[in-house]
């Protein structure tokens, strides 16, 4: 009668045509283990880097050290983590009969399953929370823009609060000599140039749309650069072409910001792949040498350096 299952110590075990030699339960353990301490190695990684941080001048990490100590920190505990978990998918996996070979192969492919659910999980927990903190974004955002009267999130706001600036606050705010002096005050209900800017008619959206649609295409045509540079005069009381130079800078820094909002894109994008190529790797070694370890009853000291060749366990 043919042996199907895991070998019994001192034995050479066959399995039957159709069974497989994936252990699911391994598996799940190594990619369990994996996300657990990911979760624990990003969460004391955070702590550490708003530690680092400081909203006062000469205090804490620059920017640019806070960036590159963030993406060194998420591609190690990463491939660390996908490592111990390859490492005990390996170990923890039963042998069958098999050629040395055949061991390596499939204890690896192990390793890269327990990395492939680890991902699958991974890639699920941060959906379902980007969702939940979204909608929850949304709704505190929702209501600071109805007390406020404008949304600050689109970046574009703040090149339209640069561009609609009046020329003088202090003139648009304090009465003018002749006000002061007893002649005739400003008409009740009539809007100064500061407070148009800052309570956002109709003209802001559409404004906000035309410089959005202008960074998409590449360019500012004519006629809508000289409609947002009467608007910009309008509204500011500068000179019309104190307003053209507004609006040009005002594409301008429109433009910069979605191209580093682009760049920060694709460098993300750029780290998140190597991140998961090098686990996988390190998710497939880790769990030859957990085999490895396995088949010559070597304690788990983590200690990957022992290069001796793969024996047969003994009895």
């Amino acid at each position: 009668m043919t042996h199907v299952g895991p070998a019994p110590l001192g034995s050479s075990p066959t399995a039957s045509p159709g069974s497989s030699f994936v252990e699911w339960g391994s598996v799940i353990a190594g990619a369990v283990l994996a996300a657990a301490i990911s979760f624990v190695l990003l969460t004391f990684g955070a702590a550490i880097g708003l530690s680092a941080t400081s909203p006062w001048p000469n205090s804490g990490a620059s920017a640019k050290v806070v960036a590159s100590v963030a993406v060194f920190w998420a591609m190690a505990q990463q491939i660390g983590a996908f490592m111990a978990g390859g490492y005990v998918a390996g170990r923890m996996r039963s042998r069958w009969h098999e050629a040395g070979h055949e061991v390596e192969f499939r204890d690896g492919l192990h390793g890269g399953l327990v990395w492939a659910v680890g991902v699958v999980i991974g890639a699920a927990l941060f959906l379902s929370t980007a969702g939940s903190v979204a909608k929850r974004g949304a709704e505190v955002t929702g209501g600071a823009a109805a007390v406020a009267g404008a949304s600050t999130n689109d970046p574009i706001d703040v090149v339209l609060d640069t561009m609609l600036r009046p020329a003088t606050v202090a003139q648009a705010s304090v009465p003018s000599p002749a006000a002061s002096a007893g002649g005739t005050p400003p008409t009740a209900g009539a809007p100064t140039p500061r407070t148009r800017a800052l309570t956002g008619d109709d003209t802001r959206p559409e404004m906000s749309r035309i410089l959005a649609s202008a960074v998409a295409n590449g360019s500012l045509t004519t006629e809508n650069r000289a409609y947002l540079a009467q608007l910009v005069a309008q509204r500011s009381g500068i000179s019309q072409q104190e307003a053209d130079k507004r609006v040009n800078d005002a594409f301008n820094a429109a433009r910069e910001t979605v191209d580093k909002a682009r760049r920060a894109g694709v460098l993300t994008g750029f780290v998140t792949a190597a991140s998961l190529v090098l686990s996988l790797g390190a998710a497939w070694w880790a769990a030859l040498r957990g085999g490895h370890h396995r088949d010559n009853s070597i304690p788990a000291r983590f200690v990957f350096g022992d290069h001796r060749r793969r024996t047969s366990p003994t009895t």
